[in-house]
């Protein structure tokens, strides 16, 4: 099978994984503020992805504008982030066992917002339709790909705000104190900064994104449930990594790191996608996720050692061929 058949036959397939990598690539982008920018392991993400799916979805079976709901499931994750910053700096909680807690809280809360559920059902009232019955309008797009472009072009347009926005912010004096503190927050303090409020801020923006995403998947799939963020925090580190071993390097600026989070995000979505097209099991969904993450964490492990080893030979010749000429 050459490229162009392998494309017809799982074009929808690569497409999906696109459509959902740009998506869950808000997320990562909230993972990657707290995990590389501030250097701290927020569990809690895992309960404000499912909290921001479930007050999406309410509000949406409620009757409010399925846009302006994408604002509450934002503050709610902003609440949530809020939380596990205050018990960070203010309780002295460190920061894995904050983010349980939050997790932990989370999970009967978002049970509650859902009315008592696990899980709701969506409406055809969501943030695609109106896009999606554009798109079918113009009559120039195949039928079994039409929601997956539409996810895509509502993803493209929503990460290009994003990053745009965080570049811009993290420039500002607030932005820098945040990075100043994730860098050094010893230093941050000696110059000023009030790093606990830093630390919060950064985790408030954080979850609030990863709220803005968990309303989003809600809204693309049709769906919301408690269990929407089982796992999410692995596959934003997943997607964290994968971007930053295959297209990153130190000197890169920080608006293009954002990008190849988003970028790993789609590399992991497809490989997801493909693994189960291929005759995985869903059930095999958590060991799929497991070994993504083992291959992008080795590879970097693996690159050192070879250019160790390979700089190590060239300077056993070099040594050589100067003995060799004394």
């Amino acid at each position: 099978m050459n490229m162009t058949e392998f494309l017809q036959a799982n074009g929808l397939v690569l497409l999906g994984g696109v459509a959902q990598g740009l998506i869950w690539g808000v997320m990562a982008i909230g993972v990657y503020l707290t995990y590389r920018i501030l250097d701290f392991a927020d569990l809690s993400v895992e309960g404000t992805l499912g909290l921001g799916a479930a007050v999406s979805a309410v509000l949406i079976e409620g009757g409010m504008n399925p846009f302006v709901t994408l604002i509450f499931a934002t503050l709610a994750g902003m609440l949530a982030g809020l939380a596990t910053g205050v018990f960070n700096t203010v309780f002295k909680i460190p920061p894995i066992l904050a983010g349980i807690l939050t997790m932990i809280g989370l999970y009967s809360i978002t049970i509650r917002v859902l009315g008592g559920s696990a899980s709701m059902f969506i409406a055809d009232n969501r943030i695609t339709t109106g896009l999606r019955s554009v798109l079918q309008s113009w009559g120039i797009f195949p039928k079994d790909y039409l929601n997956n472009i539409t996810v895509t072009i509502l993803g493209i347009v929503i990460l290009v705000l994003l990053i745009c926005f965080l570049y811009f912010f993290f420039g500002t004096e607030i932005g820098t104190s945040i990075r100043a503190t994730g860098a050094n927050p010893h230093m941050a303090r000696a110059l000023g900064v009030p790093t606990s409020i830093m630390v919060v801020l950064a985790l408030v923006i954080s979850n609030g994104l990863v709220g803005l995403s968990g309303a989003l998947i809600a809204q693309t799939q049709g769906s919301a449930d408690v269990q929407l963020g089982q796992g999410s925090i692995v596959i934003g580190l997943a997607s964290i990594i994968i971007g930053e071993v295959i297209f990153c390097r130190k000197d890169h600026s920080f608006g293009y790191k954002l990008s190849m989070v988003v970028v790993g995000s789609i590399i992991y979505r497809i490989i997801y996608a493909v693994t189960l097209r291929i005759g995985l099991k869903a059930s095999d969904t958590k060991l799929i996720t497991a070994l993504i993450v083992l291959i992008a964490l080795a590879v970097p492990v693996i690159k050192n050692a070879i250019q160790t080893r390979s700089l190590r030979i060239a300077n056993d010749k070099k040594y050589a061929g100067g003995n060799a000429d004394a």
